[in-house]
């Protein structure tokens, strides 16, 4: 008896975390629409709000590169939710301020968020949801926290424009 050796030998974990990914954010983006906001736009708001941190910095923490944080940035200024004022320690860098109707978004916001992760999370039972969201941070703040140094340029997946 001989195995096949292009059969996988263990589940396709990069194909499942990428396909959950996906399916999560389009959960997020018809529940987000509901108060017209996207989930990126949602989440610089909720890491900019009441931190008094420059644009790289909040670019960083909603993981997106510079070019996508200035487009989404744009955004929320003609949206009225943020502004851009310069940072008082260096006139080239600027701080991200949340205004008070991009406060108002995030208290809306928040309530659609919890609900979708909520929702998703109860089709586990409860012991297997505290082992799976324990596991998950444990790999994310560890192995997974930070992409490593490739000469092969990995892309992320596009999502359609509305």
């Amino acid at each position: 008896m001989t195995t096949d050796p292009l059969a996988p030998t263990v589940l396709d974990v990069t194909g499942m975390v990428v396909h959950a990914g996906h399916v999560l954010n389009t959960r997020l983006a018809a529940a987000l629409a509901a108060i017209d906001v996207s989930p990126r736009n949602y989440c610089v708001l909720v890491h900019a709000v009441d931190r008094d941190l420059t644009q790289a910095q909040v670019a960083e923490l909603s993981d997106l590169d510079k070019t996508t944080m200035v487009v989404t940035m744009d955004e929320l200024e003609r949206a009225g939710l943020a502004e851009r004022r310069p940072a008082p320690s260096d006139r080239r860098a600027r701080i991200i301020v949340v205004t008070d109707a991009g406060r108002d978004l995030i208290r809306a916001g928040r309530g659609i968020v919890d609900g979708v992760h909520d929702e998703v999370l109860g089709t586990l039972p409860e012991d297997e949801r505290a082992m799976f969201l324990s596991a998950l941070s444990r790999l994310v703040g560890g192995v997974l926290a930070k992409p490593v140094e490739s000469e092969v340029n990995v892309r992320r997946a596009r999502t359609p424009k509305r």
